[in-house]
């Protein structure tokens, strides 16, 4: 897609199936639309898109056929031939605008920093898009977590353990707010995720036959006596609240992880971590 040679001409360089527009203003509106999406959950889910930032982000979105709409670089980080190679996977091109050193940092979350920044166009969420397999399936669910760095703590574990699925229910952030994409280090995109309901997921996973192994302090079991293998959905909370009742009504066992210290509570990523891993032990990893 890209030429090896490039021709400037004025503020645009010419190469093959791409201009290469160079922005020196931050008044340029370009970078004003990065930072509404950026710091905007509304103008993330009205127009359908949302920025990430970093080389291993944008190849994982691209492996997962995410769209890139746009892609802005520096080239103190990143050459426009190794530009090139990244997008090359992508069969429709991306726009592509080079940025001065000093936009960049404006717009860059990160210190240390790969040269790159892209307008993504965001995926379908719903329960009906999940593929499960017929048996044995394992997920993870997640009841109205709101911290961004706590959620992409758990599609990290999640991404870690090679789970079918993460199913965000009641949500309370946007999956591509900027935090979550970066804490989860591109995660978002490696895993299957949905969102919905409580009711929504719960009538769902009945439907699917899959067993609901809800985290509470209630008539719970010690983790470590229930039985994973079947198909089954970890369902956690949050640290202040943890699940609602309706969850409890409905769960095929509450579980526990045994505390021997002081608190009776856990960071819910770090808990999520340890029945997530005892289920894997179970079917062998």
């Amino acid at each position: 897609m890209f030429g090896t040679e490039s021709q400037q001409i004025g503020f645009i360089y010419i190469c093959d199936m791409y201009e290469i527009k160079q922005i020196t203003s931050v008044q340029n509106q370009l970078v004003k639309k990065i930072r509404s999406l950026q710091e905007k959950s509304r103008e993330r889910k009205k127009t359908g898109l949302f920025v990430l930032e970093g080389l291993r982000e944008l190849q994982l979105a691209l492996k997962a056929k995410y769209t890139i709409d746009t892609v802005l670089f520096q080239s103190n980080f990143i050459s426009e031939t190794q530009l090139k190679n990244v997008l090359d996977s992508q069969e429709l091109p991306p726009k592509v605008a080079q940025v001065s050193k000093e936009i960049y940092q404006k717009l860059a979350y990160r210190e240390s920093t790969e040269g790159i920044i892209a307008i993504v166009k965001a995926a379908s969420h719903t329960l009906d898009d999940l593929k499960l397999p017929t048996k044995n399936a394992l997920l993870l669910v997640a009841e109205a977590p709101e911290k961004p760095g706590n959620i992409g703590a758990l599609l990290r574990t999640a991404d870690a353990a090679n789970l079918d699925a993460v199913i965000i229910a009641n949500p309370r952030a946007d999956l591509y707010n900027p935090n979550i994409v970066r804490s989860s280090v591109g995660c978002v995109f490696t895993n299957q995720l949905a969102v919905g309901s409580t009711e929504e997921v719960i009538e769902f996973l009945v439907k699917k036959e899959i067993r609901l192994y809800c985290a509470a302090l209630s008539a719970s079991t010690p983790y470590v006596n229930v039985d994973f293998q079947e198909s089954s959905a970890i369902v956690v909370g949050t640290e202040a609240t943890g699940l609602s009742d309706t969850w409890l009504r409905n769960s095929s066992q509450n579980i526990l992880i045994p505390m021997q210290g002081k608190i009776d509570s856990m960071n819910v990523s770090v808990s999520a971590a340890i029945l997530i891993f005892e289920a894997k032990r179970q079917r062998g990893f």
